[in-house]
């Protein structure tokens, strides 16, 4: 083979190797890009589902809702209906309920009327309740009434009435500047989760 040949086909397998290498550092590049890109999605994805506190919707908490809650004793089952609740930036969770008493003596039946759960501290009406399943109620002597599942009280505070109410509805929640009231028809109490 002549001379010039030889020096062609060295000159072009050492070019063959160039490319070759920097295709691989394109490759490297490009898998780097790609990961690095993925890497982002999921953080923002991941940070999207944290989210701001919101209400809960209907769908959320036909998902989280209990069918029935233990109290003092006995199995009640809950109104899918009438349930509310709302989900913190850091996904925690606070739920509120009406429950059917009806199988529950009457001294029971007149301070239980939900179930109250809360998976972070909460202030109501300047009292603090910390984490837990509870059962709830409003007395007629304006008290909101927070007890444990053995019916002993826990937290009681004196509830508002919102006689100017046109439709009051069983169970609500309101966002109220940060803080939330839960009305049982006209009457309410102020929570604000910590």
């Amino acid at each position: 083979m002549p001379a010039q040949t030889l020096r062609f086909l060295e000159g072009f397998c050492i070019l063959s190797r160039m490319i070759s290498i920097k295709r691989n550092n394109s490759m490297k590049k490009l898998r780097l890009a790609f990961f690095g890109g993925l890497f982002g999605v999921l953080l923002v994805s991941a940070l999207a589902q944290q989210g701001a506190p919101h209400l809960l919707s209907a769908d959320e908490l036909r998902k989280v809702v209990p069918s029935e809650f233990f109290y003092r004793g006995q199995k009640a089952p809950t109104q899918a209906r009438n349930s509310v609740g709302l989900q913190l930036a850091n996904g925690k969770m606070t739920l509120a309920a009406l429950v059917d008493a009806s199988g529950y003596s009457t001294a029971i039946q007149q301070k239980y009327q939900g179930l109250l759960i809360t998976e972070s501290k909460l202030n109501v009406e300047g009292s603090e309740l910390p984490p837990g399943q509870y059962g709830f109620g409003y007395t007629a002597s304006d008290k909101f009434v927070v007890m444990d599942v053995a019916n002993d009280d826990v937290l009681s505070v004196p509830s508002k009435t919102e006689k100017a109410l046109e439709r009051a509805v069983p169970l609500k929640l309101v966002e109220e500047g940060g803080a939330y009231r839960l009305y049982a028809g006209k009457k309410w109490v102020e929570i604000k989760p910590e």
